[in-house]
């Protein structure tokens, strides 16, 4: 077996640390340590202390905080896989429908299970009267992030079993995949009834019931009232929704998880990656690409732009990944939608900008040098608008999508040893005498 040769300085030892597949455990590493002495109020105190070595890893940068068989990513060849499916072999042969169960259950569903599961979401979208009273107290210009906060905080309250999660000392889900699954069903169906709900609100429409028939994209385009007057928007999200349904373990994945391991419900647990995915380090960052491309407005301002960006005067949204070092995978499966709804898109003048700091920024020593690409929030974005959504929804319709992967990714850790997330700190000030 591979393994890594590890010389201690300080006493002298060596020690083998086993290298599984480019990862060590930091439980190994933890096994190289020195004896310290206890030193209390300038005197020596025995008995010695046995420190093992630690990892400071800011951001997380190179630390792995899970073992999962949901997503594979290589950020240097640009390839994405779903379970055991490439994403453009998803992309062109499923709907969203197929690949959330494919995230979820791990396989791709028959007809009687996708009946079974929409009967469980469509009935959870029927919001209580609570819901409805909370969502519609808001000014209709309000962001969208705590109206979703609140609408699904109303949900959770409705929920007994979410409720019952709060006042037990046992795992309500843990290795109960069936308690699991009713509740995951229900979390989806809650966070886009509020979604809708929201939009309904925002746009001054009236909420139109689920139906038991519909996939949850094509409830939530119902309840909004969208599907019935453009017929292509649930077409195109369909394929659009694929590419972001799930990232491997994101900010917000990473949010659903740490709450996940308190043994909360997964109501809570969304509502934690719905704060991160506001971020504009994450999913806001969609909504500041849009902003960005508004600020710029011609693609002739396009250079100024960019030239400020690398002065440290802005940033530019859409460009550059923390994973990939090629061009993201997903933007030529979103081009390829584009190109299908060519006449939609044309009809958005700044689309003609994105694509300008594309070609612009793609021949740039600066963004060639660095390896900056660009990524799926530079485009994916303009299909939106194309059919008719305004930026402000977004982030909150594309959480919706996003919702199923962390969610999948929650189910999965309730096949595991219970570990209650807990990070460590490297102390740096001084220490009082």
């Amino acid at each position: 077996m591979e393994h890594l040769q590890v010389l201690d300085s300080r006493t002298g030892k060596s020690y083998k640390i086993p290298i599984d597949n480019g990862y060590i455990r930091a439980a190994d590493i933890s096994k190289i340590n020195i004896q310290d002495r206890n030193i209390v109020n300038g005197t020596e105190n025995e008995p010695s202390i046995s420190r093992g070595l630690r990892i400071l890893d800011t951001g997380y940068q190179n630390t792995a905080c899970v073992e999962s068989s949901i997503t594979f990513i290589d950020g240097y060849r640009g390839i994405i896989r779903y379970r055991d499916f490439n994403i453009e072999q998803l992309f062109q042969n499923y709907v969203y429908e197929d690949v959330m169960h494919l995230l979820i259950w791990g396989h791709l569903p028959t007809e009687a299970e996708k009946d079974h599961v929409r009967a469980g979401i469509s009935h959870a979208m029927n919001p209580p009267e609570s819901v409805v009273k909370v969502i519609s107290s808001f000014p209709r210009d309000t962001e969208t992030m705590p109206m979703i906060l609140a609408g699904m905080s109303a949900f959770a309250a409705a929920d007994e079993t979410v409720c019952a999660t709060r006042h037990t000392q046992k795992a309500m889900f843990q290795g109960r995949l069936d308690v699991a699954d009713a509740a995951l069903v229900r979390t989806i169906g809650y966070l886009a009834a509020t979604t809708a709900l929201i939009y309904c609100h925002k746009n001054d429409r009236d909420f139109v019931p689920p139906e038991p028939s519909k996939s949850l994209l094509g409830n939530l385009l119902w309840m909004m009232g969208v599907s019935q007057e453009n017929p292509k928007v649930e077409e195109c999200l369909n394929k659009l929704w694929i590419l972001y349904a799930d990232h491997e373990i994101t900010n917000s994945t990473a949010a659903v998880l740490h709450a996940g391991s308190t043994l909360t419900d997964p109501v809570s647990a969304v509502m934690s990656g719905v704060i991160c995915g506001y971020g504009p380090l994450h999913g806001g960052a969609i909504d500041l690409a849009y902003e960005a491309l508004v600020t710029i407005g011609k693609p002739e301002h396009v250079p100024y732009f960019i030239e400020g960006v690398k002065r440290g005067k802005g940033r530019l949204f859409g460009y550059g990944h923390r994973i990939y070092k090629t061009r993201d995978p997903r933007l030529s499966l979103i081009e390829e939608l584009m190109g299908r709804y060519k006449e939609e898109m044309n009809a958005n003048p700044l689309i003609q900008v994105s694509l300008a700091i594309d070609k612009y920024a793609s021949q740039d020593p600066y963004f060639i040098e660095r390896n900056l690409k660009a990524n799926a929030d530079l485009m994916g974005c303009f299909l939106y608008t194309a059919m008719g959504f305004d930026p402000e929804m977004i982030t909150a319709i594309a959480m919706v999508s996003r919702c199923t992967g962390a969610l999948a990714h929650w189910r999965e850790s309730l096949t595991q040893p219970v570990k209650l997330w807990r990070p460590l700190q490297k102390y740096v000030a001084p220490l009082a005498n």
